[in-house]
């Protein structure tokens, strides 16, 4: 039972969530997997972002299974659908509108980095101008385009080439508190001897996922946004992971008060996890020629069918999201408690809404905490530039039951690892830290 051979024997190296997770896994409700052993595990990972709803939500599955029951269409290419009609009135009534947003929708390849190529490519062709102006710690993808814009080497140096047509800029905090970073693009900006050739565009995440859950702030966003409209560059905001509910609201920068010009949506966007993404334009973005930007499966109709009830089982009212909110701050106050406990002071906690994460200082540590997890019943991952960080990424429908033995078991997870740690290596450890802080 729970033998891993044959994907071991068959799949690429390239294969990493199974690396972390040996298991076989056969069902799937809700915020709980279970293997072919019959043992359950809480899920704190969903799909990486793709199930905010969890798994197998009912209220999808009755409307996809009539779908298909009644030889509606599967594949239709970019053909008019009954179930893409319905699936954008659905978009537009409950979440554009009342929102006062008003965006042309793009269907592009069913992924999201196909979704930030696309709209990589929109910016190019409306300005005529080359570079992307991305931030140091982001993920946009892993395709030509979307891996130019990201940040980790890991992903970068697997292109075969040199990653072309952007340039890294400081996101908020990383260099330090106090130093507001849009004063620095500013400058490079204004400085026509900065050597950054006048962008197309900026591409952002409001919170970075696969970075490490760097948070940035609404007076960074808003900054960043007047930056743009100043030295006429077109706003990106990457809400592929974050948006959709994540942080409480169904857009990540909704708070903040901003208005993208160009927003890219994928994982939880079908509310499925079926593949599906999308590109939101501003109206005189849309420049396209028929088929410029196409792909076989770019109308999955099945992720339109629920795609569409999870706008109207979740998104009718504010109700789902007072709740995310008041979860995340269930999550985020079990992590500070973890802080607290921690007299060492190895720890920080950091998020916003059911986005919340534990940094561990070092991959290590987070590795191990993330393993003595899964001995216990629970899955979640690690991320940042040395995966020091661990990150919650639970359904937002997660009961109470769930959540409070998903936490406890994180707990306990924790308390062992940090237990492991000689004293010794502990000091020799926070004199290595205080040494880099005061380099």
């Amino acid at each position: 039972m729970n033998d891993i051979s044959t994907t071991n024997r068959l799949e690429s190296k390239v294969r990493s969530y199974c690396r972390n997770f040996p298991a076989v896994f056969t069902k799937a409700r809700g915020a709980t997997l279970e293997d072919e052993e019959g043992r359950e595990y809480i899920d704190f990972l969903a799909g990486a972002g793709a199930l905010n709803y969890g798994h197998n939500d009912p209220a999808m599955k009755e409307k996809l299974l009539e779908y298909i029951e009644a030889d509606q269409i599967v594949h239709g290419l970019d053909l008019v659908t009954e179930a893409k009609q319905a699936f954008m009135e659905a978009f537009d009534s409950r979440i554009l509108k009342p929102r006062r947003m008003r965006y042309k929708i793009q269907f592009t390849g069913p992924t999201g980095t196909n979704a930030v190529e696309a709209a990589m490519k929109i910016a190019r062709n409306y300005t005529g101008r080359q570079t992307i102006v991305s931030f140091t710690n982001g993920f946009h993808g892993v395709t030509l385009g979307s891996v130019a814009a990201t940040g980790n080497s890991h992903f970068r140096d697997g292109c075969g080439i040199q990653p072309q047509g952007t340039a890294f800029m400081p996101y908020d905090g990383y260099m330090g508190e106090g130093v507001d970073t849009t004063e620095y693009l500013d400058k490079m900006l204004t400085d026509g001897s900065s050597g950054l050739d006048h962008p197309a565009a900026v591409i952002v995440e409001t919170i970075q996922g696969e970075g490490g859950i760097n948070v940035a702030s609404k007076e960074w966003l808003r900054s960043l946004e007047e930056v743009c409209s100043k030295h006429d560059i077109l706003l990106i905001v990457d809400d592929i992971q974050v948006g959709c509910g994540r942080t409480g609201t169904f857009f990540s920068f909704e708070e903040a008060g901003i208005s993208p010009d160009i927003i890219t949506l994928s994982k939880s966007l079908s509310g499925y996890g079926l593949p599906m993404a999308v590109v939101l334009m501003k109206p005189q973005l849309d420049l396209w020629k028929p088929g410029e930007h196409n792909g076989t499966f770019r109308g999955n109709n099945l992720a339109f069918v629920t795609a569409q009830a999870a706008i109207e089982e979740y998104w009718g009212d504010d109700s789902f999201s007072r709740d995310v909110k008041k979860k995340g701050r269930i999550v985020r106050e079990r992590l500070e408690r973890l802080v607290d406990l921690d007299d060492r002071g190895i720890l920080s906690a950091r998020g916003r809404g059911m986005m919340q994460a534990l940094d561990c200082r070092t991959g290590d540590l987070a590795s191990r905490i993330s393993a003595l997890a899964f001995e216990r019943g629970l899955i979640i991952e690690t991320s940042g530039s040395d995966d020091q960080v661990l990150k919650c990424l639970i359904p937002l429908n997660i009961t109470d039951d769930e959540l409070k033995r998903g936490l406890a078991i994180l707990e306990e997870s924790v308390i062992e690892a940090l237990s492991e740690i000689p004293d010794e290596a502990a000091e020799k450890w926070a004199e290595k830290l205080w040494m880099e802080v005061l380099a």
